[in-house]
Formats: C-alpha cells, structure tokens, sequence
C-alpha cells in the first residue's frame, strides 16, 4: 500500500502496477444517503459473488434479523459486540480449516470478511428501532461492530516466560473502484495466523495474535492503529515481545521498510476522502514530544533479508523523500533521511501503510522503545494471464490463489526469523 506519487520516482507507483485504474461508473457513482461510499460498492456483481461462493452471503440478512429482536439500548451493544466478533472468528476459522467452507471460493480467501462486515454495518446504520437511537449510540455501536469484526478488541496474548508473543496487523482490500475483486495479502495473512503458534530456532513456542484495520483516513486520525495497540505494548504479564504491521506494496518482492515518515500524501482513501498533512496523534494517547518527522523500525531487518524465506526475494528498503534542513521541495534519497529534514515519504510512501508503520513504531518510543516492531510490504496479488480486466474477469483464479498462499506462507517464514531473533536476543540479556 504505498503511496502514489506525483512524479516518477525509484519507488514507481506500485498501487497502480495491481491492475489499470478504469474509473468507471462504479467509481464515480455516490452512495446513497443512508450508506457509506463503501458498504454502496456491495451492489456490484463482484462483491456479491464473493459472498455467495464463501457461505457470507447470508450474514447481512442474519444480522438484520436479530437486529430486529433487540428491545433496549443495553441489549443492541451486547448482541452488536458478540456479532462483530463472531463475524471475525468465523472469517479466521475458515481461513484456517476449521468449519464448512461454505462454498467453492478458497479459504485462504480475505475478501468475504470485508464485504460481509460492509453489510452488517448498512444494516446497522439504516436500523430504526422502537427505542429510539441518537446519532451517538449509532456511532458507538458501528465503532464496536468494526473493532469485534477485525480482531482489535479479541488480541489475546498469553503469559509467561515460556512463550513469546507476536502482535501482526493487516488491511482491507483497496483500489475497489479500480477493480471490486481486490483482495489484501496483509489481510490474509492476518486470518490465516491469528491465533497460531510458530517455534523459533530454539523450539520456544511464539503466539501470534492479528488483527485488520481498513484504508481510511479518518479511522488513523481517530487513533484506531494506538488505541488497539496500546494495551499489548505496555509492560506486564502479556506484552507483546514482537510486533510488525503489514501491507501490500511492490510487485515481485517483500520489504522490510527502514524509515517511517510523518506525512499524509493525499491519496484518496476507501471512502474516496483525501488527507494531505502532516500525521495527527490522536488525544490521550501516549507519544514523542515534539513530533518526529522519522521513526525506524527495529525488526531485525538484516537477518530477515538473509534468511532465504520464500520464492520472494526481501529487501531492505532504506529510500524515504524528504525536504532536507533549510530546503524547499522535496529530495529522493536512497538511504533515508538526512538531520533535520521534513518528511514527505517513509520506505512505505506516504499512504496508510507508511502511516501505520509510522504511528505504531512512535507508540512504541514513547512506549516501549527497545520493542522489535516495524513494517512489512508484501508483494502485489495479481490475477492470473488473462483475468486482468475487471471488467469481464473471474473473481478469483488458480495463479491469484497460488500467489496469496504462498505470500502468506512466507509472511509466516519472516515472522518466525524476527521471533528467532527476539528469543535469542531475550536469552542472552538472561
């Protein structure tokens, strides 16, 4: 997920290279008044068979349904809360072999979790009861149903000194008025490993817990990314040991990206909003003061690259564009960012990805800052010759499965060095 750039730079425009932006009239057609611009894009054939082929075709109408036995404010948070993370639950069993798969769309599949959590908050938000409903209590029930539907409130780390413990996080699909059939191998890879346990070199056992955040600008600036995380980077009996963000950035390769930059550049979001800023922190939260233009990861990066991992080759990316110390318009440098400089693009660009790296590397200094984190690019998910046009193409095919699998696999590979790493670094300081 990186960042679109003005101009052609070394870092090229990897969000374009997923497949050609035909801005047709799904893109530019509004939503109605009482849905968001994307729980409007469920209309569309794509997402709809998405659904059917999961077995998630029918969690809107289920929701709904029991939306329509609830009686009292107290009552709609409960079922609203146990719904939200009963959807996630079921998207990571499926993901992971667990239950019916309920139908021929494979299981490592992330897209039915989006759009089935896009129908269940157009039911939620178009929902009239009996009782009454302020504009608040609406909004603090949509606020409950996204943190139960993607993992952030059910992050449960286990304690003692016998096991380490992994925080990972991926994102929604994104470009869906580019092609609807997107999907995310941050987020599949979130699924697929959450609640699993890799062993490091040594045998020790290492929990990971995930969790999925969507491409919005607005949640970032709310403080979704530190409010869910804050409580696994506080010291005590269940604190993460390890955590990486994750995202979709270059064709043919992963990146462990070097340096975060505090800047928003503008690219429109999946509500087709813009932000174009420096990165807000939200109130009430933990942080550096004054801000850093920089943060840098603290993944043990060069292991990781010389790990040999997966079919992928990983880099580790150091390129960030900055305005240097007394400077004007912006520079390109190959090996991050010079004193005093502005930034305008970390490693991750200047889009969510980047920004995720940045606000959860920046918790983690005012936090915790010898705390292993940083941020991972996959590579792009591209359909398989032939099903490139989104227009007449197939929802999925076998090159687009093989290639989400075995990004997902490897994802598990890095992870299980950085832990190895993390294990070994812990038993030496005893």
């Amino acid at each position: 997920m990186r960042r679109i750039r003005t101009r052609m730079g070394a870092l090229g425009v990897a969000l374009l290279a997923v497949a050609p932006l035909s801005l047709t009239a799904p893109a530019t057609a509004a939503a109605p008044a009482d849905v968001t611009v994307e729980e409007g894009r469920l209309t569309q054939a794509a997402p709809q068979e998405i659904l059917r082929r999961s077995g998630f075709d029918a969690v809107e109408r289920e929701f709904g349904r029991g939306l329509g036995r609830v009686t009292a404010y107290g009552e709609a948070r409960r079922y609203v809360a146990d719904e939200g993370r009963a959807l996630w639950r079921r998207a990571v069993d499926r993901a992971q072999g667990r239950g019916p798969d309920g139908g021929d769309l494979s299981r490592d599949d992330d897209r039915p979790l989006y759009w089935a959590r896009l129908g269940v908050t157009r039911q939620l938000r178009q929902w009239q009861p009996d009782f009454g409903l302020t504009a608040s209590e609406r909004g603090a029930l949509l606020g409950s149903l996204e943190r139960g539907s993607r993992g952030q409130d059910s992050i449960a780390l286990p304690a003692g000194k016998h096991v380490l413990r992994i925080v990972l996080t991926g994102f929604d699909p994104f470009q869906l008025d580019g092609d609807p059939r997107r999907s995310n191998p941050s987020g599949a890879a979130a699924l697929a490993l959450d609640g699993t346990t890799v062993r490091t070199a040594s045998g020790q056992p290492a929990r990971i817990e995930t969790a999925v955040f969507p491409v919005r600008w607005a949640d970032f600036a709310d403080g979704t990314v530190e409010h869910t995380l804050l409580p696994h980077f506080r010291p005590g009996p269940r604190q993460a040991d390890l955590f990486t963000t994750i995202s979709q950035g270059r064709p043919g390769r992963f990146d462990v990206e070097r340096t975060n930059g505090a800047w928003r550049g503008g690219y429109p979001d999946n509500a087709r909003e813009s932000r174009t800023e420096t990165v807000p922190i939200p109130a009430g939260v933990p942080t550096v003061r004054p801000q850093p233009q920089w943060t840098t990861t603290t993944l043990p990066y060069a292991r990781i690259v010389a790990a040999g991992t997966g079919p992928f080759p990983v880099v580790d990316h150091t390129e960030v564009t900055e305005i240097p110390a007394g400077g004007t318009e912006p520079v390109d440098r190959a090996d991050g960012p010079t004193p005093g400089s502005t930034a305008r693009a970390g490693g991750g660009g200047d889009y969510l990805s980047n920004e995720i790296a940045y606000r959860a590397t920046l918790l983690r200094d005012a936090v915790r800052p010898a705390l292993p984190g940083g941020h991972l690019h996959t590579p792009v998910l591209e359909f398989g010759p032939g099903n490139t046009d989104p227009a007449h193409g197939q929802v999925t095919d076998p090159d687009f499965v093989r290639h989400r699998v075995a990004i997902t696999d490897q994802v598990r590979a890095i992870v299980t060095v950085a832990a190895s790493e993390t294990a070994a670094a812990r038993d030496t300081r005893g």
